[in-house]
């Protein structure tokens, strides 16, 4: 497995870059108040892997959980804006904290604050990255986290966990490390079966691995083992090893960059994607879906070609040229990709051939609708 060498007792990674996310459950105690303690504890280890050589970006959890604390309440509102409101009053607590700890031990950090619409945005992603890529130049440590004083419903991640894994791919990192309440992936929840087999090894994320996720988690954090598995379907697929730990374990950052098999691996797939094809497939949002036949699905999945007109059966949607697409099979959806041509042209020439084209449109730009080097198989 490229990048991942699995032996007894241990596991090794060609490690450069590592993404690790710190869970609400793990910096702060049940009562909504800093654990601080655990937040010294993890600048640490961040700080001596940095030592080593490695780059870190850490994601973490905690704003609302922080400004429940400060203003004394109990249970997470339901409402938006109160969330938001207590999102701007627990980030700033979170961010002086970070600086405290860290800059204890020679580090500096650096707050960024990301929305759904940075990632669906090829040109706001892009930015996000070169900042990133400047920040570690700068030998900072930048600290994630989701915009939550402006992010609504439709723009959230929702969790920090998919923030994560979207950040690994963002970041084209070697290693994604969750840190949350929990040794790892249990067969079935450990609170209700103390007994329940512990899953060590994730080879390829199923509808059996999601079928043990059980129900979302805590009332500070906004996650669970649901959010953790659909992180792992990111990583993984864009060819990067996602581990799953217990944060409140000592050491258990320094351990895992030493090798040393703490909580679940769930396995790469063989191939990276890049960045331009991790980004279509996992961090862009849809304008429109175009279904296919049989011909053409086989040929997209198994021979690497370009979708042509000629097996398109259906267009969903009114899009423009350059938007991402869904493509969608026998399954539903399969693969997307960036779009040669808007939904009204595609209407025109769907089922044709490529050579038909300029008699049907009186132009052609492109024999393909999707050419295979912009489009991303899920």
């Amino acid at each position: 497995m490229q990048g991942v060498n699995i032996e007894e007792g241990r596991r090794d990674f060609k490690l450069k870059r590592i993404v690790i996310k710190v869970g609400t459950s793990t910096l702060t105690h049940a009562s909504g108040q800093i654990n601080f303690y655990q937040m010294d504890h993890i600048a640490r280890q961040i700080a001596d892997i940095k030592n080593r050589g490695h780059e870190v970006t850490l994601v973490s959890s905690g704003a609302i959980g922080s400004g429940m604390g400060k203003m004394g309440l109990k249970k997470k509102p339901a409402g938006i804006p109160q969330r938001q409101a207590l999102a701007a009053i627990g980030q700033g607590v979170m961010m002086h904290m970070y600086e405290k700890f860290f800059g204890e031990y020679n580090q500096i950090v650096a707050q960024v604050l990301l929305t759904r619409d940075d990632i669906n945005s090829r040109e706001r992603y892009l930015n996000a990255r070169h900042t990133l890529t400047a920040l570690h130049q700068y030998d900072v440590v930048p600290i994630i986290n989701e915009n939550d004083t402006t992010s609504f419903d439709e723009i959230r991640f929702g969790d920090n966990d998919n923030l994560a894994a979207l950040t690994a791919v963002l970041v084209d990192a070697d290693l994604l490390i969750l840190l949350s309440d929990i040794d790892g992936l249990y067969r079935e929840n450990p609170q209700e079966n103390p007994n329940a087999e512990f899953i060590e090894t994730v080879t390829s994320v199923t509808g059996e691995t999601e079928s043990m996720a059980g129900k979302p988690g805590s009332s500070l954090g906004s996650g669970g083992m649901v959010t953790k598995i659909e992180a792992a379907k990111v990583a993984t697929n864009n060819g990067i090893p996602m581990i799953l730990a217990n944060g409140s374990r000592k050491e258990v950052l320094v351990d895992i960059v030493e090798g040393k098999k703490i909580g679940t691996l769930f396995l790469p797939k063989e191939h990276r994607m890049g960045i331009r094809k991790g980004w279509i497939g996992f961090a862009s949002k849809t304008e429109g879906a175009l279904a296919v036949d049989s011909g053409a699905e086989n040929a997209l999945k198994n021979r690497g070609k370009s979708l042509l007109p000629s097996g398109i059966v259906s267009v969903e949607g009114s899009f423009v040229k350059g938007s991402v697409i869904s493509i969608t099979g026998s399954n539903g959806e399969f693969a997307r990709g960036i779009s040669n041509y808007d939904s009204e042209e595609i209407n025109r020439i769907k089922g044709c051939h490529s050579r038909d084209i300029e008699r049907i449109l009186g132009y052609c730009h492109y024999m393909e609708i999707i050419n295979r080097d912009h489009l991303t198989l899920l």
